[in-house]
């Protein structure tokens, strides 16, 4: 899925080291179908030359803000009336400065004072520029006038020092602009969900648990978020990264995943139950490490709680929507447990078509009856839930 096909972007390039995470953005950018026009500032191209970005997006970058391959001379007028955004990563601390102060002394930063489009900057530099008080009063100024701030990331800087100030990944940064796009059916709204399995021990060692990677309710956290919700993240053991901006609460087994919940539920508006949490926990897990003998071991198992249907059945329930993955007889199951648990919303999939994987066909059960979508990756099939869900809470029926 090209999530930005058919938008325009100017990639801005100013002077530091992180400049060389700017061509894989680029790339990025290009990769999921925007028309990407670089521009460096003259210390940035010091760093990556303008044709390293000319190879990757196949355009001439531009530099000189006299240049003549403009007609009229006014690339900071064409540039910046055709873009739907203009991203500058990195963002140096004098490029900060400067367009907070409204400085426009080069290419990069006059078409940045003439855009009529969204600005996306993401800082880089060293720590100790970003903990200056002058810094800290620009960005704040930036916020104010509505420029959008990524970052920065803290961690080990080419100066050899360690902090704040690090330029966020190209692919956070790329994730951060698509989501940038998306409707925002969800604002204002509180959402948790939870996702990935749980683990239910049985010794010290040892324990039940499934194969849910946990990427579909990672992808719909994400497409949440992008969605204008504030999102809290209940997930059991897995190795997905947390989209940035979402709050993750991590947890273990099914009673573990019971508590986080309840302790939260009553400050949200909408609950996704994603997790394929299991449906039953030993009655007593040893405390030792069950040693092999040549006999049947048998092991007592009882009912884990039902979050989803403990949430839906609350005074004043907030918006619940679960997850039905099947082996067989989906409809009738899905359907059959949105019946049961009195839920808005059931997103239905067999698991040969998603446990695991980074694809998933799923179809949505709801009061107007079933809705498919897919196969798709699993973010676009997260984009398309929520999409449903804003149609369902602004009265439109979904999709």
């Amino acid at each position: 899925m090209a999530e930005l096909n058919g938008k325009r972007l100017v990639l801005g390039v100013t002077g530091g080291i992180a400049a060389y995470k700017a061509a894989e953005l680029a790339r990025l950018f290009v990769k999921d179908g925007a028309e990407v026009h670089a521009v460096l500032t003259r210390s940035g191209a010091q760093f990556v030359t303008p044709v390293t970005f000319q190879a990757l997006t196949g355009r001439l970058a531009w530099c000189d803000q006299w240049d003549a391959r403009m007609p009229d001379n006014m690339a900071h007028i064409e540039l910046s009336r055709a873009a739907d955004a203009i991203v500058v990563a990195p963002a140096s601390a004098d490029f900060l400065a400067k367009l907070a102060h409204g400085l426009a002394d080069d290419l990069l930063s006059t078409l940045c004072l003439a855009r009529d489009c969204p600005l996306i900057v993401a800082p880089a530099m060293n720590r100790q520029m970003w903990e200056n008080p002058a810094t800290q009063r620009n960005i704040s100024q930036l916020a104010e006038d509505g420029v959008i701030v990524l970052g920065p990331a803290s961690g080990e800087q080419a100066c050899g020092e360690t902090g704040l100030g690090r330029m966020l990944e190209a692919a956070d940064i790329h994730d951060a602009v698509t989501g940038f796009f998306q409707p925002k059916v969800l604002a204002g709204c509180r959402l948790m969900l939870t996702a990935g399995p749980t683990f239910e021990a049985l010794d010290a060692v040892r324990g039940l648990t499934n194969l849910s990677s946990g990427k579909m309710g990672f992808a719909l956290a994400r497409a949440a978020r992008d969605a204008g919700a504030s999102v809290t993240l209940v997930s059991g053991p897995v190795t997905q990264p947390t989209p940035a901006g979402v709050t993750r609460v991590d947890v273990t087994s099914a009673q573990e995943m019971h508590a986080a919940v309840m302790q939260r539920v009553a400050a949200c508006d909408i609950f996704i139950g994603v997790a394929a949490v299991a449906d039953y926990r030993p009655a007593e897990p040893g405390q030792e490490k069950i040693k092999k003998e040549d006999k049947s071991l048998q092991i007592t198992l009882i009912p884990n709680p039902d979050i989803l249907a403990e949430v839906a059945a609350r005074p004043n329930a907030p918006f619940s929507v679960g997850f039905a993955a099947e082996s067989r007889d989906l409809e009738k199951y899905a359907e059959g447990k949105r019946q049961k648990k009195k839920l808005a919303l059931v997103v239905g999939n067999l698991v040969k078509d998603g446990l695991g994987g980074d694809s998933n066909t799923v179809i949505l059960f709801d009061d107007q009856g079933r809705h498919p979508l897919g196969p798709a990756a699993k973010i676009e099939i997260a984009r398309g839930i929520v999409a449903h869900i804003g149609a369902l809470l602004a009265g439109n029926g979904g999709v």
